[in-house]
């Protein structure tokens, strides 16, 4: 005689974690591909041509793949080129402060930073559109404009603390404000769930810290206490993350915001 198991609410939420961390995979698709092919480039035997230059070879066909299967679209290619543009022009201003470094050769390099540099970027803008769509994401009680500026003001910090004062924990305490009541609402094994806004920026910074160190330990880029012999990243640079994620994350919502209809509503869920 057959006997039904009662799986409960424990194996319950592990299936709900379990594709949760399925679907976040999934938005990672292009990053882990281009991480892969980093790692791929440290066993190379001895090429003419520069891992740095085949790497950007790597990344434009990685892109073209993507869009070709279908799985970034047109508005996600947009998004992803313009993270580009803004991280090339961030490497360009930490490159040239000696923030980090590329030592290896490269044709493609441009005042110290290869052009493989903005993939590195680009990668993060191509998980923030997957994970949209993926997780059918919807913002409530969002504030564009006001995140927005916010946002762009970190992103000007992170060079402007060079010669001016470090206002990161300033513009930290305001993303806090902006984002108070903000939520994101997705979607996992057909059950609607919501986290906060602010909570999803450092979870985000979390694992695009863990990320910076396993490129760095392969060798994408180095920090100059990394010259001699790979070391952890800093966890200083988690909280840099966390906060850097907020302008992909406003760039993203520009093209895909679904504002929901309670949005405005005093007390709406």
């Amino acid at each position: 005689m057959l006997t039904t198991i009662n799986t409960g609410p424990l194996a319950s939420s592990v299936r709900h974690l379990l594709d949760f961390a399925w679907t976040q995979t999934r938005s990672c698709a292009f990053a882990i591909a281009l991480l892969s092919g980093v790692a791929a480039s440290t066993l190379l035997p001895g090429l003419p041509v520069a891992r740095y230059d085949l790497l950007v070879a790597y990344g434009v066909l990685l892109s073209l793949l993507f869009w070709l299967r279908g799985w970034e679209n047109g508005r996600d290619i947009a998004v992803i080129a313009l993270c580009h543009v803004i991280g090339l022009a961030f490497e360009l201003v930490k490159v040239s402060l000696g923030s980090w470094s590329y030592p290896e050769p490269a044709v493609l390099k441009f005042a110290g930073v290869p052009l493989y540099g903005g993939f590195l970027y680009a990668a993060v803008g191509s998980y923030v559109c997957r994970a949209w769509r993926l997780f059918d994401l919807e913002l409530v009680r969002y504030r564009p404009r006001t995140t927005a500026v916010v946002a762009a003001a970190i992103y000007v910090n992170f060079f402007s603390h060079h010669w001016l004062p470090d206002m990161r924990w300033l513009l930290a305490g305001l993303l806090l404000a902006v984002t108070a009541g903000t939520s994101v609402r997705y979607t996992v094994r057909g059950v609607r769930r919501r986290m906060p806004l602010a909570l999803s920026f450092v979870l985000i910074g979390f694992f695009l810290w863990v990320a910076e160190n396993l490129a760095t330990y392969l060798g994408a880029w180095r920090y100059p206490y990394q010259l001699h012999g790979w070391e952890p990243v800093g966890v200083e640079k988690f909280g840099a993350w966390s906060l850097l994620i907020s302008v992909t994350f406003v760039l993203a919502a520009v093209t895909r915001q679904r504002r929901h209809p309670d949005a405005d509503r005093p007390g709406a869920p």
